[in-house]
C-alpha cells in the first residue's frame, strides 16, 4: 500500500487544484509531538478524523445550543449546529478552491469545549473561576489536552489556530480559518432565526425593513446571499470579506436577534436555574476535590490548577448529565422521578 503513494498523490493534487492563497497540508507547521504521516491521508483529513471520533464531539449532541430544553424535536443542539457550520464553510472553500479539508477540521472542532446549557454555562464559569473561561479557549484545551486520558488529539497548529480564533473577535492566520468564522455567524443567525420562529418567539415579518431589503426576510434567503456574496467578494484574493452593504446588514441582523432572541426573557426564563446548577457545581467540586473523576485527578498531579480543572470537568459535562450529577449531589434520593 505504502508504494502507491495515495497521500503524496492526494497532497500533489491539492498543488494543483487549490488556489495559491490555499494552505496545503504540505505547508502545515505541523504538530507539537511529531509521528508518522498517514500513507493514505494528508495532515488536515487525519485532523478531521480524529475530531469527529472523538468523545467531545459525541457530547456535543446533548449540549443546548440557544434554547434549554426545548419541547420539540427540531430544535438546534450544539452538535447540528456544528454540522451547520461545516457546511457553510465547506461550500464557501469549494468555491473559493481553499483547503476543505481544512476547513471542516475547523469546524467540527471550533465548540468541543462548549459548557452544557450554552453561552449561560459559559458565563457562569466564567464569572465563578477566578481564573475565567472562554469556550473557545477550552475547545483548544480540550484538542492539545483532555481527549485521550490527557494525551490530546495532537492537531496541526493551523486547525488549533482556527478554533481558538473563530470567534468575531478572532483573527485566525489561514484564510480556511477566517472563513470558519464567518460560516460560525452565518450559521447561529440561520437556525437561531428558525428556531426562534418555531418557538413563537419571533415571525419573518419582525425583520426590520432596512435589514430585509439587503438580505431579504426570512433565515433562507439570509444564508444563501451571505454566502454568495462571501464568494463573490473573495474570490481570486487573498481575503475573506464582504461587501460593506451585506456586512453592514449581517452587523444589524446580529444586533436584532441579541435584542430579541438572545436576551428575550421568553426564550431565556429558565437560564438563571442553569446558571445556578453550573455554578453550585463548580463550588462543590472546588471543596471536594477527591469526588472529581479520575481522568481530572491525574491533571491535578500534573500541577494543573484546581479552578481549571473543574472548569474541565464542568464544561465537559452534558445538559442531562449535568442536571443528574447535580440531583445525585444536591436532592435526596427519595425525591428522585
Amino acid at each position: 500500500m505504502k508504494g502507491m503513494q495515495i497521500r503524496e498523490n492526494l497532497e500533489k493534487r491539492e498543488r494543483e487544484i487549490l488556489s495559491p492563497y490555499a494552505c496545503h497540508s504540505t505547508d502545515s507547521k505541523g504538530r507539537d509531538r511529531a509521528e508518522e504521516e498517514c500513507d493514505i491521508r494528508p495532515v488536515f483529513q487525519r485532523d478531521r478524523d480524529r475530531i469527529l471520533h472523538s468523545k467531545s464531539f459525541r457530547r456535543l449532541k446533548d449540549k443546548t445550543q440557544v434554547f434549554l430544553t426545548p419541547e420539540g424535536d427540531h430544535y438546534r443542539t450544539r452538535l447540528t449546529h456544528t454540522l451547520e457550520v461545516s457546511q457553510n464553510a465547506r461550500t464557501i472553500a469549494k468555491a473559493l478552491r481553499l483547503n476543505e479539508e481544512l476547513v471542516e477540521a475547523i469546524a467540527l472542532g471550533h465548540d468541543l469545549g462548549h459548557t452544557p446549557f450554552g453561552h449561560a454555562g459559559e458565563r457562569a464559569l466564567n464569572n465563578i473561576c477566578s481564573l475565567g473561561f472562554a469556550h473557545n479557549e477550552q475547545s483548544v484545551r480540550t484538542v492539545e489536552l483532555l481527549e485521550k486520558n490527557g494525551q490530546g488529539l495532537n492537531l496541526t497548529v493551523e486547525v488549533r489556530d482556527g478554533i481558538l480564533h473563530h470567534q468575531t473577535k478572532g483573527n485566525p492566520s489561514t484564510l480556511e480559518g477566517r472563513v470558519v468564522r464567518y460560516s460560525d455567524k452565518i450559521a447561529y443567525i440561520h437556525h437561531d432565526m428558525d428556531d426562534a420562529i418555531r418557538g413563537g418567539i419571533l415571525k419573518e415579518t419582525d425583520v426590520p425593513k432596512e435589514i430585509g431589503e439587503v438580505i431579504g426576510y426570512n433565515s433562507g434567503e439570509w444564508i444563501d446571499h451571505f454566502i454568495h456574496d462571501i464568494v463573490s467578494n473573495s474570490y481570486e484574493k487573498n481575503c475573506i470579506v464582504m461587501s460593506e452593504p451585506v456586512a453592514e446588514a449581517m452587523g444589524r441582523l446580529r444586533q436584532f436577534m441579541f435584542e430579541h432572541v438572545y436576551t428575550n426573557p421568553k426564550a431565556k426564563s429558565e437560564e438563571g436555574k442553569a446558571v445556578m446548577l453550573v455554578e453550585t457545581l463548580f463550588g462543590y467540586f472546588c471543596k471536594n476535590k477527591d469526588k472529581l473523576p479520575e481522568e481530572m485527578l491525574m491533571l491535578l498531579e500534573r500541577g494543573e490548577p484546581l479552578e481549571r480543572v473543574v472548569c474541565d470537568h464542568i464544561s465537559a459535562m452534558t445538559d442531562r448529565y449535568a442536571i443528574a450529577k447535580f440531583e445525585e449531589i444536591f436532592v435526596p434520593a427519595s425525591w428522585h422521578g
